[in-house]
């Protein structure tokens, strides 16, 4: 009699521990990255959130930064529209706003534009376009100071060679604000030339051959193909722009100081003033605060704009 066995199907071992292999080694490669990212992580969220919640606080209180706080609820906010000097800080900043971002995207793409044709040198020109934004925005400002002088500054002794009137720039209530804002177009230009010229060139060229070929000039092909391929990028750069408008701090202290007769004073260095100066930390948080949300809601805004007419950015 013949005795048959069935025959049991084994399993591999190495099938089976398979998936746990991969999943130990992945749990491995998350560890061993957060190991070296944590505390970076760490230091980088304890210095941006503990300040802000800590600055919350003290927004609401009354405090010169050495007796105790006192607390007074929201009344540094409401406090904020009655000011007279917050209001003309306000509208400073609205005004530097308003021409310092319309003008830095109309100069970028220009430039962009220029410094993406095929000429001799263009590496040299790029690298002469973006320098000045790596530069320190307070040597910019110390250099400025001294071509902006209106007695022996630069600007002066060319408006004389061509027969114009001297000006008195950063010492004229009138033109200082201005001023400052060619100075900060110098400085930030560099940065929208680049973010263009990149853009540029990643419009596939198809497109504008297409057109080319179907009988369109220049100026046709950039107002219907180059231009909406950089409506994502416009809108980041609006963004950016109004951000550094809104918080520009450093050009104001090394120029004017927020003068002539606080003409240039801005909302970020009424901010200083409050905090540093006259030691009113409680109200200079309140106000700080209250720049944070203005920029919060604008970003937000045109965010919301830019996905309603078609443009993913963020």
């Amino acid at each position: 009699m013949a005795i048959t066995f069935a025959a049991t199907p084994r399993t591999r071992p190495d099938v089976a521990a398979r998936p746990r292999g991969r999943l130990g080694r992945s749990a491995r490669r998350n560890v061993t990255g957060w190991a070296f990212a944590g505390p970076a992580t760490l230091i980088v969220v304890g210095l941006s959130l503990f300040p802000a919640v800590w600055a919350f606080f003290i927004s609401r209180t009354k405090w010169n930064g050495i007796a105790p706080a006192v607390d007074v609820g929201w009344r540094n906010y409401q406090r904020i529209v009655q000011d007279p000097d917050a209001i003309a800080a306000a509208r400073h900043t609205l005004v530097l706003t308003l021409l310092f971002v319309p003008a830095s995207i109309l100069l970028g793409m220009l430039i962009a534009v220029a410094l993406n044709q095929r000429i001799r040198l263009i590496g040299f020109y790029r690298t002469c376009i973006f320098v000045p934004y790596v530069a320190s925005a307070a040597a910019t400002g110390i250099l400025a100071s001294f071509v902006f002088n209106p007695q022996f500054g630069a600007a002066n002794e060319a408006l004389r060679r061509l027969g114009l009137p001297a000006q008195q720039f950063l010492e004229s209530p009138g033109q200082a604000l201005l001023v400052v804002c060619v100075i900060a177009l110098w400085g930030e230009v560099g940065f929208t030339a680049v973010v263009y010229l990149a853009a540029l060139q990643d419009i596939p060229p198809d497109l504008v051959e297409a057109a080319t070929v179907d009988g369109a000039g220049r100026w046709r092909v950039f107002r219907h193909i180059i231009l909406p391929e950089l409506r994502p990028v416009t809108v980041f750069v609006a963004i950016w722009q109004t951000i550094t408008a809104m918080q520009l701090f450093d050009l104001i202290y090394t120029t004017t100081r927020g003068g002539p007769m606080n003409s240039t004073q801005t909302v970020v260095y009424y901010i200083y003033e409050l905090a540093f100066q006259t030691q009113r930390l409680g109200y200079g948080a309140a106000v700080a605060y209250l720049l944070f949300a203005v920029t919060m809601l604008l970003t937000v805004g045109v965010i919301w704009y830019s996905r309603r007419r078609g443009s993913e950015v963020f």
